[in-house]
């Protein structure tokens, strides 16, 4: 996989598991304020938008993932 798909991969896992957690009716529900790790989560795929730029994947870059086209 490349980078860019890695940093959806991570999002996407980490936006369906902060809803499980923070969404009262779960059966996993632990507490609201998982939702705001959603937000956080949103908000900088958003920044990456607009900017170009996206920290989760420089990070996967110097973990060796490959840089996508």
């Amino acid at each position: 996989m490349t980078s860019w798909q890695l940093v959806r991969l991570v999002a996407g896992t980490f936006i369906l598991l902060s809803l499980a957690l923070g969404i009262p009716g779960s059966p996993i529900f632990v507490s609201q304020w998982f939702l705001a790790f959603t937000a956080f989560v949103g908000a900088n795929l958003l920044q990456s938008a607009v900017t170009k730029w996206c920290l989760m994947e420089t990070i996967m870059r110097k973990l060796g993932a490959q840089p996508g086209a």
